[in-house]
């Protein structure tokens, strides 16, 4: 698992477990969901997002490092 991967799988859960949360608790968890939707919106031009430094410091690989073709 790399940290893009992880990330992606991250938001995903998040959004999924929001919008749950949002219809069976409360509409106020669509606010997480848009959190979420801003962020990886801003990571797509910026390249950084606070969870990447947590996956990073957890271990995980770049995409680009330590793959091999093959």
């Amino acid at each position: 698992m790399t940290v893009e991967r992880a990330l992606r799988l991250m938001a995903g859960v998040v959004v999924l477990l929001s919008l749950a949360l949002g219809y069976w608790i409360s509409p106020w968890w669509y606010w997480l969901t848009a959190f979420v939707g801003l962020n990886l919106l801003q990571s797509a031009f910026t390249n950084w997002c606070p969870a990447m430094a947590i996956f990073r410091w957890m271990g995980l690989p770049e995409s680009g490092r330590s793959q091999k073709a093959g």
